[in-house]
């Protein structure tokens, strides 16, 4: 593709670095991106892979806005009742004009996983459940999509990159869920999505772009209140379930979420 006038305009800050540049750009503008969640996470993710100019940006999510989610969700405001993915498109629209928003108004589930992502490049996790995490990490290393990782928890939250077959996958450091999902009653930080969702859109255009080294086989938690990041080395488990040596997870079976 050849960049118009408008896009060399829009997208100078990207293009006069040297290690992007047009070529960079050009990625982007031809990349499809699916975004799992267009909520805490989703909000900063979505605004600015929009701004970046992903060019096909798929955005899952069955939830209504609510007055609640404005205390975090940025991009939803005035739109109190409406389909937070017709919220989202719209958002992105005023935004950015090169970018094509495909909203599915459903709930990301073990019958409908494999066909949603396979019509995507990368897929990026803002789900805000342990059941959805699972069921997109097995997806993603059995159809071989990188997966971009991002969760928080009251001031706490972490980010990591998988890359199937060539580092840990969310299973390999936890290798099940939890009976409970504890995050769901406990409450955020307002502010803590944007700075972990942040962080996925960076490694998404990264990545896209092919700049700089990804976070695989490596997670970031940042803690909020004692405003620190620390760097986690993570190895590939041998026993995990669905990219270990002898796994036993070899398709999606929805009893398994």
């Amino acid at each position: 593709m050849k960049l118009t006038s408008d896009q060399k305009e829009r997208y100078a800050k990207h293009i006069i670095m040297k290690s992007m540049g047009e070529e960079g750009q050009k990625l982007l503008l031809e990349s499809r991106v699916l975004c799992v969640g267009s909520g805490g996470l989703g909000s900063p993710v979505i605004q600015y892979l929009a701004a970046a100019g992903i060019g096909t940006l798929g955005i899952i999510d069955d939830d209504v806005v609510e007055i609640s989610n404005l205390q975090r969700q940025v991009i939803h405001g005035g739109n109190l009742g409406k389909p937070k993915v017709g919220s989202a498109k719209e958002f992105v629209e005023r935004l950015n004009p090169d970018v094509t928003v495909v909203a599915y108004k459903m709930r990301m589930e073990s019958g409908n996983v494999e066909e949603l992502i396979s019509d995507y490049d990368v897929v990026v996790d803002c789900s805000d459940n342990f059941a959805t995490r699972y069921l997109l990490n097995d997806a993603c290393v059995l159809h071989n999509k990188p997966l971009f990782h991002g969760s928080i928890f009251m001031f706490e939250g972490q980010v990591m990159t998988i890359l199937p077959h060539e580092g840990p996958c969310y299973r390999c450091i936890f290798s099940s869920s939890p009976s409970t999902d504890a995050a769901k009653t406990a409450g955020v930080m307002g502010i803590l999505p944007g700075v972990i969702g942040t962080m996925q859109a960076t490694e998404v255009v990264k990545y896209i772009s092919r700049l700089g080294k990804p976070l695989v086989g490596r997670m970031i938690y940042y803690d909020a209140l004692g405003m620190r990041f620390d760097e986690i080395t993570v190895n590939k488990n041998p026993k995990c379930p669905v990219c270990g040596e002898t796994p036993i997870i070899m398709s999606i079976d929805a009893e398994n979420y």
